[in-house]
């Protein structure tokens, strides 16, 4: 069955629930009217774009088997692809990309990090009815801005399936040199080798309070056997999934909640490497995708320093360091002029002693270093978000804001009650924000848990001026960002751990 997006939207079937539609219709409960995702508003901003040539892609999000190095696994995925095919085209032109569903549950794609129009953002009960089973179903928006960006679902907890790629805006009057570019897509892994997401996130929801020697009001688990930070960050008896001892100082202390047996770049384990060929001396763009759906990389290329471009899609001034931080959701753009030999590319999976490997070949002759070689450049402090300067274009115009919306960020992994402001994810809370604010959001990390926290449709300005659409927000601290509202529509804000937003840790804007 071909279904296509403005039918759907036509019929009313593009949103989910009497309560959305009520929102985007006229008013909520609590009084506002909000722009419909698929509304003049949209239509209207999305015309401003200047739309240009439309690109055909086609995507069918199947159930396959793929092979993560000599260890093969079933899992989902697009075109039986890991990570799948890139679509790649110039800023202002069209993506029609039509999905078609072969999954034996219903799905939507979320185009991460673009300024799109709302009724494509992929989030359902919002923008969209999730896609059927056996149905088909047609996104089309302007891709406005150059940059590195990524798509996945937005449906429960597929996105730490394999059903993930690269999506790439390219500059048609690109300012950066380079000979070679490398599109490296990070994650963590364990469908179909230790068991499934949904399973992970239903341990994680029982808490830890049905544990031996645990109640619900325990909230200080260092004293507790096994749960004591240590290298060997195992899970504690009973909980297959759950990671206890995963600690960071980057990161403020605890590091992540699952344990996960592997760790990829561009789909490999690191007994079978994805290797990159060039040649001595070329320089070498690296576009660095954290897919992870609970895991932070600390990346570094041995023997090299890496020359920070881009951090989500936007341009900074050019920075030099020996490695990078990297939160799920976000991205960074490097240049490296390479080196004669054979290079590791190591993404270590910060707090949980375990490593993604990946080569730079620019000699045949050379022997590549084993396994266990660590770089150098990892024991070296990442670079941080305030030692980045934006490029001039990018930069926010100095500005008082006109709103700000406290997001405090709230729950215990005791309890696994992840939310906003104390409350789980519910459509029908909207917060209304107006065409043409300065809107700042206030991100408040009132637990123990560091948080990427991603905002649809927009990029935000951090106080180093920095372009970004997805932050890390460390324990108890408090992270401002500002955006300018020039996207009507509803969007979400959530923290970028599949299992923290699963929990409830969402929330939506909506222009009134």
């Amino acid at each position: 069955m071909n279904i296509d997006r403005r039918t759907l939207l036509r019929t009313g079937g593009g949103l989910l629930g009497t309560a959305v539609l009520t929102a985007c219709g006229s008013r909520t409960p609590s009084g506002p009217a909000f722009v419909r995702p698929d509304g003049p508003q949209v239509r209207a901003a999305e015309q401003a774009r200047r739309p240009g040539t439309v690109r055909d892609f086609r995507l069918v999000a199947t159930e396959s088997e793929v092979d993560l190095g000599g260890v093969t696994t079933r899992t989902w995925t697009y075109d039986g692809r890991l990570p799948g095919a890139e679509i790649r085209v110039n800023a202002g032109e069209v993506i029609r990309a039509r999905l078609a569903n072969r999954l034996p549950a219903g799905t939507t794609v979320h185009w991460h990090g673009l300024a799109l129009r709302n009724d494509a953002d992929g989030v359902p009960g919002v923008t969209q009815q999730p896609i059927s089973t056996g149905s088909e179903y047609v996104y089309e928006f302007t891709a406005p801005d150059p940059g590195t960006y990524w798509f996945h679902p937005h449906q429960g907890t597929q996105q730490d399936r394999g059903l993930y790629a690269p999506l790439i805006v390219e500059d048609p009057r690109e300012p950066l040199s380079y000979d070679a570019e490398w599109v490296v897509v990070l994650d963590d892994w364990l469908d179909g080798i230790t068991g499934e997401p949904d399973e992970v996130l239903a341990e994680l929801t029982r808490g830890m309070g049905a544990m031996p020697g645990m109640s619900p009001g325990m909230s200080d688990m260092s004293g507790m056997p096994g749960m004591s930070p240590s290298p060997g960050a195992s899970s504690p008896s009973g909980m297959k999934h759950m990671l206890m001892g995963a600690t960071s100082l980057l990161l403020g202390g605890d590091a992540g909640d699952v344990r996960y047996p592997h760790f990829l770049v561009n789909g490999r384990i690191p007994t079978r490497l994805a290797t990159f060929n060039a040649k001595p001396g070329a320089r070498l763009r690296i576009r660095l995708i954290n897919a992870g759906g609970d895991t932070a990389f600390r990346v570094a290329l041995a023997g090299h320093r890496m020359t920070v471009t881009h951090t989500d899609g936007f341009a900074v001034q050019h920075k030099r360091t020996d490695s990078l931080l990297i939160g799920m959701g976000e991205r960074y753009d490097v240049l490296v002029t390479l080196k004669d030999g054979v290079f590791p590319l190591v993404a270590l999976a910060e707090g949980k002693q375990a490593v993604a490997r990946a080569l730079i070949r620019t000699s045949r002759s050379a022997t590549a270093p084993g396994p266990a070689a660590r770089p150098r450049e990892l024991d070296s402090d990442p670079i941080t978000y305030d030692a980045l300067l934006p490029q001039a274009p990018v930069r926010l115009a100095d500005r008082r804001p006109d709103r700000t919306v406290r997001l405090e960020l709230t729950g215990t992994m005791m309890s696994y009650n992840w939310a906003i402001n104390g409350r789980k994810y519910d459509p029908e809370a909207i917060t209304p924000i107006r065409q043409g604010e300065r809107v700042r959001l206030s991100f408040v990390n009132r637990t123990s848990m560091w948080h990427p926290m991603h905002l649809h449709g927009h990029t935000f300005a951090l106080p180093s001026g920095i372009r970004k659409d997805t932050a890390i927000v460390l324990p108890n601290s408090t992270l401002d960002v500002d955006f300018d509202a020039g996207n009507p529509g509803i969007w979400m804000i959530h923290c970028h751990n599949v299992y923290h937003a699963e929990s409830g840790m969402m929330t939506l804007l909506g222009y009134s």
